[in-house]
């Protein structure tokens, strides 16, 4: 139960529509004994533990939502299921009770046994789609289907329709919705299809060719989900979505574009769990010979690239913060949880800090330990357990102080401890000039740091949030809006042409302002 600020919503949901089912199955592994039909009573008493628990260990319930708006949707789905349903289906519901709270950090599943089940089955869409300037592009060179052709509809469903069904499972800080966009393309057509549309055999796609006007179709079979993995290595896109992919990249690595500019690029905060880590100090001395040979040769232009970072734990992301300020700061200005830290809520649904793992005695007695190190005793009065301030140090500056035009590159996908890292940039950063794409994570605050799991009884959904209310040590600023993410001060999104020429929109555009400074 360790402080972590790493995002939740990489995971890819596997799910299934009972509906779509056209192929009979064996008896031992039919979707009947994985989807089960839910009763009315078993779904409604879900539902009010779903509300319970939120109530009792969720900081973050009432954080964006007045209690009204949260009573009109729990109202919402104790009234769509008073028929019986699959489980499925009743996840989907469960989903949009998760997404309204606005956290990038909350996150919900179904049954183990239901993924395994789908993992297993052919009826995947075979191949990658783009979210490009608004548009679903097909993102594969294939005989039937041009890379770069923009996708207007899949077995009759149009483009738009597809990805706005997919926006519940695009959880993200506050009302921003620039993950949603793209991830309701960009991640959006492996599980979660199934999970929308059902297994298929095959999928019917009307599109138009780059570049042009005139609607085609063409049929495309369905594979397993090995398959489509191995299909998406070779995806249009793959060189330059590489070079942000922390699947791909080392965590952090640093190189000079030109003798003028320095590339420093995060790629994941998680190359040390905590400033005990041996890793860390290793971390540490390699951000520090990054600003003694900036400093030495005088680099008047420094790139900080974190997008797609989704976060990890701090101190690391704190680390770069102090060469680039002359201001101090800390991680938080507050920080509190709603429960009493000597007793976690609801034992009896309570399953861990990670979806794929019970607690078992030990982990849970660690957990306690946990709770009691970094928070006070709960105050009744307040009705919080405050942080322990020892655990929120003051950040002080370091030399040698970057003395240079910083340009900070965000993106979407920016989340948890790198969304942090880009809030304390445009709120303390020296010469600074953000661009990119509006975070995922936000700018005043999160409920972060730790997570807990729990399960509910009837229909085996797990929901997983973090529990921790952060105040995070951002100014005001006049083009902050609350509940919104670090916004660029040069807001850039990849362009169609620039995707079919494979190049990188938003480093080719801080690449420009710095040469048109010369």
């Amino acid at each position: 139960m360790k402080r972590l600020l790493i995002l939740t919503l990489l995971a890819q949901l596997p799910a299934y529509f009972l509906a779509a089912q056209t192929k009979p199955l064996p008896a031992a592994d039919s979707l009947k004994i994985f989807n089960k039909i839910l009763t009315p009573n078993q779904m409604q008493a879900d539902i009010r533990v779903f509300r319970a628990i939120r109530e009792k260990a969720n900081s973050g319930l009432y954080r964006y939502k007045t209690k009204k708006q949260i009573d009109s949707i729990y109202n919402w789905a104790m009234t769509v299921t008073r028929k019986p349903i699959r489980t499925i289906e009743f996840f989907k519901i469960i989903l949009q009770l998760t997404d309204i709270e606005g956290s990038c950090h909350n996150h919900t599943e179904p049954g183990t046994e239901l993924y395994a089940f789908l993992n297993r089955q052919k009826g995947y869409f075979p191949y990658d789609l783009k979210y490009i300037q608004g548009k679903m592009i097909f993102n594969q060179q294939t005989a039937a289907i041009p890379a770069g052709s923009r996708v207007l509809s899949i077995n009759g469903v149009s483009d738009t329709a597809l990805m706005q069904s997919f926006y519940k499972y695009m959880t993200a800080d506050g009302y921003t919705i620039t993950e949603k966009l793209s991830g309701s393309v960009n991640r959006a057509y492996g599980v979660r299809y199934l999970l929308e549309y059902g297994i298929q055999d095959s999928f019917k796609v009307a599109f138009t060719p780059p570049y042009s006007n005139e609607i085609k179709t063409a049929t495309l079979a369905s594979v397993t989900l090995s398959e489509r993995k191995k299909n998406l290595v070779s995806r249009y896109s793959a060189a330059v979505d590489s070079l942000i992919d922390y699947n791909v990249q080392p965590k952090y690595s640093f190189q000079m574009k030109d003798p003028s500019t320095g590339l420093l690029n995060f790629r994941i905060f998680t190359m040390a769990d905590d400033a005990q880590d041996p890793r860390f100090a290793v971390y540490s001395k390699f951000v520090d010979s990054v600003f003694q040979q900036l400093d030495k040769n005088a680099v008047p232009n420094l790139i900080i690239d974190i997008r797609s970072n989704p976060g990890g734990s701090d101190p690391t992301f704190e680390e770069p913060m102090m060469y680039l300020t002359d201001h101090p700061f800390k991680e938080n200005s507050l920080a509190y949880i709603i429960f009493n830290r000597d007793s976690i809520p609801y034992m009896d649904h309570f399953w861990g800090v990670s979806t794929s793992k019970r607690m078992d005695s030990t982990d849970l007695a660690n957990g306690h330990q946990f709770l009691n190190e970094n928070y006070l005793p709960y105050n009744t009065k307040e009705g919080k357990s405050f942080q322990n301030q020892v655990m929120n140090p003051v950040y002080n500056a370091k030399q040698p102080a970057y003395k240079g035009h910083l340009y900070l590159l965000i993106d979407e996908y920016t989340a948890s401890a790198a969304s942090h890292l880009a809030s304390l940039v445009k709120a303390y950063a020296r010469n600074v000039t953000i661009v990119g794409v509006e975070t995922v994570g936000g700018y005043y605050g999160h409920n972060g740091h730790s997570p807990l799991v729990y399960q509910l009884p009837n229909s085996g959904i797990k929901t997983q949030f973090s529990f921790v209310y952060v105040v995070q040590d951002a100014p005001i600023k006049p083009d902050q809006a609350e509940g919104r993410g670090t916004m660029p001060d040069h807001e850039v999104w990849q362009t169609f042409d620039d995707y079919m020429n494979k190049k990188d929109t938003q480093m080719e555009y801080v690449l420009k302002l710095i040469s048109d400074k010369k």
